[in-house]
């Protein structure tokens, strides 16, 4: 799995207690880092039990700092320092309209939900029906109801919804889903990891009334998009 080293697969062992004093514990290790600094997003990530969105076999691995496989074609739940590391630069916050490209095992859309609030709105795709599946039951046993859940192409974005002031590819791509650009709205802002000269930069984009301004933040590592935009497809 893109050279990471996956621990087994075992039968869990550790107490929920276990788990929470776990999560404690990477939250402010992450505080300590400078990677996590709002107090809604420390909030969220103490809040939900990030062990409750993966297969049961890698439950104890669940604050482990490696991505780990999900149900699905080449799907992962991303390590924990990437939520901060995404959210932070957004500046996902209160009442936003946020749209996730990856729903994953459903665990970041739950952070966002927690982020966003009430007044806000989470939008979660994802291509694959196997961990569209799953994510799905995940958060329905987590009580999150009212997260917007698509599965399909999420290089499309859902246009019914635009326009967004946030939105989050967790899937790397050679340039940005122009759908998705022509839904944020302006000053909005959208982040995702682009393959250029071989490397995955985590780009942070801005848009504003006189165009688009992009930051690259830092090098990392994700699975590729798929569907239209998908790498193999450009």
């Amino acid at each position: 799995m893109y050279g990471w080293q996956v621990p087994p697969p075992r039968a869990p062992t550790k107490s929920r207690e276990e788990l929470r004093r776990e999560r404690e514990q990477k939250v402010q290790r992450l505080l300590a880092q400078g990677l996590l600094r709002s107090e809604r997003i420390k909030i969220a990530m103490l809040k939900v039990a990030r062990e409750d969105f993966l297969p049961r076999l890698y439950r104890d691995y669940a604050y482990w700092e490696v991505p780990l496989p999900l149900p699905g074609e080449m799907a992962t739940i991303s390590c924990p320092h990437s939520y901060p590391l995404f959210y932070e630069p957004l500046g996902l916050a209160e009442g936003q309209k946020f749209v996730e490209i990856g729903l994953g095992s459903g665990y970041g859309a739950a952070l966002a939900r927690e982020i966003v609030g009430q007044t806000g709105l989470v939008v979660s795709m994802d291509i694959d029906p196997v961990t569209f599946a799953f994510a799905r039951r995940n958060l329905e046993r987590a009580g999150y109801r009212d997260i917007i859940l698509v599965q399909g192409d999420g290089g499309l974005g859902r246009p019914e919804l635009a326009p967004y002031d946030r939105i989050c590819l967790t899937a790397a791509c050679t340039q940005i889903p122009s759908p998705l650009l022509e839904q944020l709205k302006s000053g909005g802002r959208l982040i995702a990891p682009v393959v250029e000269h071989g490397r995955q930069n985590l780009t942070l984009v801005e848009k504003r009334a006189d165009g688009i301004s992009k930051e690259v933040l830092c090098e990392v590592l994700y699975v590729s998009l798929r569907g239209k935009y998908g790498i193999k497809n450009e």
